[in-house]
Formats: structure tokens, C-alpha cells, sequence
């Protein structure tokens, strides 16, 4: 009986709750935008507000009950009872297929668990999977960002050798053991042809061994090392086999490649990038409510977590203050600051070029005496060997410390500070070796007074691509040798005098910081000079591989028995995304240099496969015209201006409805946004109208209380019927 009375009375509108919920801010709101429904507002709330909530709450459910069909049961929002439930249901309806439809049920159930049991193999064979679950347990996740990064760099140098070695060396390796008919790559007889042998040939010391070990000069330069070696052109077996195009391609494809995958990576860390709220308050909710790494199991290193996320939170205040201060300058303080931010970068840009210079002259030094070929001291002629490498070393050592005493006195925020100080340090090193690439094309284009007859100074550099790959060799192990040698002879003395010296001045100077940005650099400077030299050291990616495992190793003891995470830590470190874009800078001037030798340079006439040619591009037009007529028609058409046009403009229409579609969905996301506050206004309207009911009920409670109290010092006997019927009784 009381069913039919209960669904009437919550089908009318009470008075009191319209009244009520008319007020809500989030409904103010809507009828602030939409004006036109105002004069409808005696229609009800209910007909008006909770339609719509009824429509969107019933495409929710539709949405939600869609969604669950595809999750498994353990990944519902849940609780057991529910989900056993819901597995029964799926269980029943499972059961009541039959024929195809039970099949197919039953093929997706089973290829959903190969699935996850590949995936879970997978997991179970990646690389240092427990040495890094140890670093990330006993550092966090910002020292962690490292030694992943370091970990994709190592399988990306795999992959290279893999097209290197596949593609150009093993066919190389076959002809040398099997007797198949090989086309050696050949040139008109000249002065230009001549590739004289090593200078060093009979009875060679032993340090000159090491020199050539070191360097790749002498009995290396004629190995599988270096450009210079595969002179093959064609090998002819049950086909024909192009060695200049196999190599040509191979180079395109590990370009091709390293793109593709750090574009990849950097997908998601930029996508996470885009939905970050800018809102100082709520980065400071995410800082105290969600900031703490839970993945720390050490002490010390939940210490230092504890330090970092305070050292963020005054950082943020700081910045607010600084703002604030900003934003009051007078006209006087702005010009000021201004022109006191020019000088320091006139400064700066001196500083730079007097490296820069530095390194042309350490070049050119370096390569007239090895010209000269006059013998000298065992350490005399290594270090005219690595002059240039030592040059841009101490560059990349001097000028950080310099940036860093700059930035102070240029009144930027503290986290402005970070990144311009890191953006100069990229440009520094990535732009000396663009310029130990120019004073090498300097040297080797160069022909004095008389015009080059090979279009090179084949005098001097007979096969100048072996030489440019030796530079490129050399600075990957100087690179190496510089690493190993601050770890062994730096950090590891610094700990013991920590430790066991209780000077002051030792205390100030400190156990040694992991600091996340620049080790990032050092690693993206060597890969720049692997993706460089792999074209004139095929194997170098397979020496960058090895190179990186033992910086892996030498970095994981170095940081748990010398260093301590850095107490002042660069947020962008849990992610991985500026170090990608840092990785994407470093590829993008390593393609320069390739693109411009393969296609502007002249190719040496004494060495390589591109003996034949001019250009080491020459080969694809070549290669193309003994292709068949239809594919040779096909691939001329792609080469066409028609269909370059035809493909510029496709692209830039999906590049512009890319660019809508994101712009649609950052609106999306800040209606989301704003809906998500305004529910919290509704919360906090509703908890207030709660609370002054409910002081109201006590305080009508009171008075009443305090009215029979004084009625029974009076002497009058007035009670409610309930109790004179109760008495009564």
C-alpha cells in the first residue's frame, strides 16, 4: 500500500528542493549562458535541469555498460559480490551460445591469454628489468628516467648494427668465403684511384699498436671498420646484389628509423604534456596529495624525497613571489634588467665562439701533423691524435660552469633557470661537433692555390670518408675514456673524503649529486656522433652498443655506493619527453652532415663502393633505370613535381584537422574542467545549506528545552498529548 503513495510523492517536484536547487551555482551557470532559457523557468527544474541529467546520466550507462562487456571482471570498479556477479552473467550468456558463436568465444578467450602471456614474457626477458627495479626502488622514479633512456639508446645502436651488419657487411663477409662472381667497384686509372697502404708495415712497436687501437689508423683502416673497405659493387650469385645501394639504403633506413621510434616515445610523454593544468593550485594539490613516489623502499632515498618535494614547493613560491615582483617593476627596473640580460648574452655568445674557434684551430693543428707524419713520443703523438677531442671536452667541462654563474645575475624564475641553462648546454655541445665537422670539410676541400682536379684534396685525404669516420671513432672512445675516468678517479675519491674528512670545507663541497640532466647529455652527444659516423664507421654502432652497457654498469655503482639523488630536481626528469626532444635535436644535425656528404660531396675515387659515381646519391638514379619499365614509371611519378604538390596538400589538410581535432579536444577537456569545479561549488553550496539546517533544528531544539524548563520552575503541568496518554495508561 504504501508503494504507489511513496513513487507520487517523489514523482512531484517538493517545493522546497526546486527552491533549493535553483540555487546551485552550477545551475546559475547555466542559465547565465543560456539566456534564452530563462523565460521557460516556470516549467519546473525538473523538466528542464533533470531531463537533461537523465539523458546524459542514460547515455553514461549505455557508455559504462558497453565499456564492461570489454574489460575483464577483475579491471571493474567493483566490489566482489558485483563481480561475481557480473561473472556469472557473462558465464549464462557464454553458455547459451552455441555453434559459431560459442567458437568464436572461445578463440578470443584463448588469444587474449597468448596475449598476456607474451606480454608477460616479455616483460620477463627486457633488459636489466631487476637492475632497474632495484635503482627505482632505492631512488625513485627521477634517477630512473636515466637508466631507461640509456636502456632504449642501447636497443636503438642494436638495431643499427642489425642493418649495418645485414645488409652491408654480411654480404661482404659471404663473397670473401664462397665463390660467387664479384664486380669490384673501378674507376678510370689515375692519380686519383691511388690508395697508398699504411705507412707502418714489418716489425711495429707496441705503442704504436695502442696509437692505432685508439685512433683506427694503421692496421684498423683497413678493416670491416671503416668506409673505406667495401670496394664490392655488384655480387652476382642467383641475383645480383647492389652493394652502394644496400649501403645507401641501410643509412636512410637507421635514419628513418631512429625517428620513427623517438617520435614514438615522445607521443605519450607530449600527449601527458598537453592535459597538464598550468593552475598553481592545483599543481600544488598534486605536489601534497598525489607528489609521493611510492615505489621508494630506501630511507635515505625517502629522505631525500621528502627534501625534494619541499625544495619544489618553495621553488613554487618562489616563483609566485618572483611573478609578483615581475609585475611590479617600474619602467626603470625593466630597462635595467634588459639591457643587463644582453650583455650577459653578448657574453655568452663570446664565450661560445671563442670555443668554437678553439676547436677550428685544434683541428686543423691536429690534422697538419698528422699529415707531416714525423715520429714522436708515444704520448706527444696521442695526444695531436685526440687534440680535437680534448678540446671539445674541456669546452663541454668549462662553459656549464659558466652558464651556471650567468644565469644568476639575469633574474630569471628558478625553473626558467633549469631549462635555459640546459638548452645552452645542448647547443654547446651538439654545436662543436657541427664545427669539428665544417674544419674537417675545410681541410678536406681544400687544395691551396691549384683547383682540385677530384674534387677533394686527394693528397692529403685519399679516402677522406675513412678519414672523417677515424675522427668520429676517436671521439666515441675519448667520450668513453672521459666517462670512466670521472667515475673511477673523481666520484670514488670524493666519496672516501667525504666519509673519513670532517673538514668544513669538505662538508660544503659534498657527497657527489646524480644529476639527471646532464648525465642525459653525455649520452645524446655520443648517439649524435654514432648516427654521424655510422656511415663512415659502419661498425660503430656495435662499439656505441658495447659503450653504453659499460655506462650502465659504471653509472648503477658509481650512483649506489658514490652519489645521492639531487636535492634541487629537474621535473621534467619522470618524463621522458625532453630528453627525446633533446635526442630529436641531436638527430636532426646528424642528418645534415650525412644528407650533405651523400649528396653535395664528391665520393673518393681510391675507396668505397661509390667509386663509380660522383655523389653517393648517384646510385639510386642509376639503380632506378634498370629496374623494370612499370616499377621505373612508378617510382619516376613519385619523384614528380605533380605529385609532390598532390602531396604537400594532403598533408598539410591532415595537418590542419589534426591541429582542429586537438584544439576540439583542449575545449573538451576545459568544459571538463569547468564542470568538475562547478559540481565542487555544488558540494560546497550543499554542505553549507546543510549546515545552517542543521544549526537551525538545534536551535529550535534549544529553545524549546529551554521553554519547558522554565514552564516546570513555574509550576505549570504542560505536556504533549503522547505523555498524558502514556500516564494514562
Amino acid at each position: 500500500m504504501m508503494d504507489a503513495p511513496d513513487a507520487v510523492f517523489w514523482d512531484r517536484p517538493a517545493p522546497v528542493g526546486h527552491l533549493l536547487l535553483d540555487q546551485l551555482p552550477s545551475y546559475q551557470s547555466l542559465l547565465y549562458r543560456r539566456k534564452s532559457s530563462v523565460r521557460r523557468r516556470g516549467s519546473g527544474w525538473g523538466s528542464g535541469r533533470s531531463r537533461q541529467l537523465s539523458v546524459s546520466s542514460g547515455k553514461w550507462a549505455e557508455q559504462t555498460h558497453s565499456g564492461e562487456e570489454l574489460r575483464p571482471v577483475r579491471e571493474l570498479p567493483k566490489n566482489m559480490q558485483d563481480k561475481r556477479r557480473e561473472k556469472q552473467q557473462r558465464l549464462q550468456q557464454g553458455g547459451a551460445l552455441t555453434g559459431w558463436g560459442l567458437w568464436r568465444l572461445n578463440v578470443h578467450r584463448s588469444l587474449k591469454r597468448l596475449k598476456e602471456d607474451g606480454v608477460d614474457l616479455l616483460s620477463a626477458l627486457q633488459l636489466w628489468r631487476t637492475d632497474i627495479h632495484l635503482i627505482e626502488g632505492m631512488f625513485g622514479t627521477g634517477i630512473l628516467s636515466y637508466f631507461s633512456f640509456l636502456r632504449f639508446l642501447v636497443l636503438l645502436n642494436f638495431i643499427m648494427f642489425l642493418l649495418m651488419f645485414v645488409f652491408v657487411m654480411l654480404p661482404v663477409i659471404l663473397t670473401s668465403h664462397t665463390s660467387h662472381n664479384i664486380t669490384y667497384s673501378s674507376t678510370n686509372v689515375s692519380e686519383c684511384s691511388v690508395y697508398p697502404a699504411s705507412s707502418r708495415q714489418g716489425l711495429v712497436a707496441f705503442h704504436e699498436h695502442i696509437t692505432d687501437l685508439l685512433s683506427g689508423t694503421g692496421f684498423l683502416e683497413r678493416t670491416y671498420l671503416f668506409y673505406g673497405y667495401y670496394n664490392l659493387e655488384f655480387i652476382h650469385s642467383h641475383f645480383t646484389y647492389n652493394l652502394p645501394l644496400a649501403y645507401l639504403l641501410a643509412t636512410v633506413s637507421y635514419l628513418l628509423l631512429s625517428l620513427v621510434w623517438i617520435v614514438k616515445r615522445s607521443a605519450s610523454g607530449f600527449k601527458r604534456k598537453l592535459i597538464q593544468d598550468e593552475d598553481r593550485f592545483q599543481s600544488f594539490c598534486n605536489k601534497i596529495f598525489a607528489g609521493w613516489d611510492f615505489c621508494i623502499t630506501n630511507e635515505n632515498a625517502a629522505r631525500l624525497k621528502r627534501s625534494s618535494l619541499l625544495y619544489e614547493m618553495k621553488t613554487d613560491l618562489e616563483e609566485e613571489r618572483i611573478k609578483r615582483r615581475m609585475a611590479n617593476r617600474t619602467r626603470g627596473e625593466r630597462c635595467r634588467i634588459y639591457v643587463l640580460r644582453a650583455g650577459l648574452n653578448l657574453f655568452v655568445m663570446a664565450v661560445l665562439v671563442t670555443c668554437f674557434y678553439c676547436i677550428y684551430v685544434a683541428t686543423v693543428f691536429s690534422q697538419r701533423k698528422q699529415v707531416e707524419g714525423a715520429k714522436s713520443a708515444f704520448l706527444q703523438e696521442l695526444v695531436v691524435e685526440y687534440l680535437p677531442s680534448i678540446v671539445i671536452t674541456l669546452a663541454n667541462f668549462i662553459t656549464p660552469l659558466i652558464f651556471s654563474l650567468i644565469i644568476t645575475f639575469e633574474d630569471y624564475s628558478p625553473a626558467f633557470e633549469i631549462r635555459f641553462t640546459l638548452m645552452r648546454c645542448v647547443f654547446m655541445r651538439l654545436a662543436s661537433i657541427g664545427v669539428l665537422l665544417f674544419s674537417l670539410w675545410v681541410q678536406i676541400t681544400f687544395c691551396g692555390s691549384s683547383e682540385c682536379p677530384c674534387g677533394y684534396n686527394h693528397e692529403i685525404y685519399p679516402c677522406w670518408e675513412t678519414h672523417v669516420g677515424q675522427e668520429m671513432y676517436k671521439l666515441v672512445i675519448f667520450d668513453f675514456l672521459i666517462i670512466a675516468a670521472v667515475t673511477v678517479f673523481v666520484e670514488f675519491p670524493r666519496k672516501i673524503i667525504v666519509n673519513h674528512c670532517d673538514h668544513g670545507l669538505v662538508r660544503w663541497w659534498g657527497q657527489q649529486e646524480f644529476a639527471v640532466p646532464q648525465n642525459v647529455l653525455e649520452i645524446v652527444y655520443g648517439q649524435t656522433i654514432c648516427w654521424i659516423g655510422t656511415f663512415y664507421c659502419p661498425l660503430l654502432p656495435a662499439i656505441n652498443t658495447v659503450k653504453y652497457v659499460l655506462v650502465f654498469y659504471l653509472k648503477k655503482v658509481s650512483l649506489v655506493t658514490n652519489c645521492r639523488p639531487a636535492t634541487r630536481p629537474f621535473r621534467a626528469s619522470s618524463s621522458h619527453f625532453f630528453f627525446l626532444v633533446v635526442l630529436l635535436i641531436g638527430l636532426a644535425l646528424a642528418s645534415v652532415p650525412v644528407t650533405v656528404s651523400i649528396a653535395e660531396i664528391q665520393a673518393s675515387r681510391a675507396c668505397g663502393p661509390f667509386v663509380s659515381y660522383s655523389t653517393s646519391w648517384q646510385v639510386v638514379p642509376r639503380g632506378i633505370t634498370q629496374l623494370p619499365p612499370g616499377l621505373r614509371s612508378f617510382l619516376l611519378a613519385l619523384a614528380s613535381e605533380a605529385f609532390a604538390v598532390s602531396f604537400f596538400v594532403i598533408t598539410c589538410l591532415g595537418m590542419f584537422y589534426v591541429i582542429a581535432l586537438a584544439g576540439a579536444h583542449k575545449r573538451v577537456i576545459e568544459q571538463l574542467r569547468d564542470q568538475l569545479a562547478m559540481e565542487g561549488r555544488d558540494k560546497r553550496f550543499l554542505i553549507q545549506k546543510l549546515y545552517q539546517a542543521q544549526q537551525a533544528s538545534f536551535g529550535r531544539s534549544a529553545d524549546s528545552k529551554g521553554l519547558r524548563r522554565n514552564r516546570a520552575d513555574t509550576g505549570l503541568c504542560l505536556v504533549e498529548p503522547s505523555v498524558v496518554l502514556e500516564t494514562q495508561a
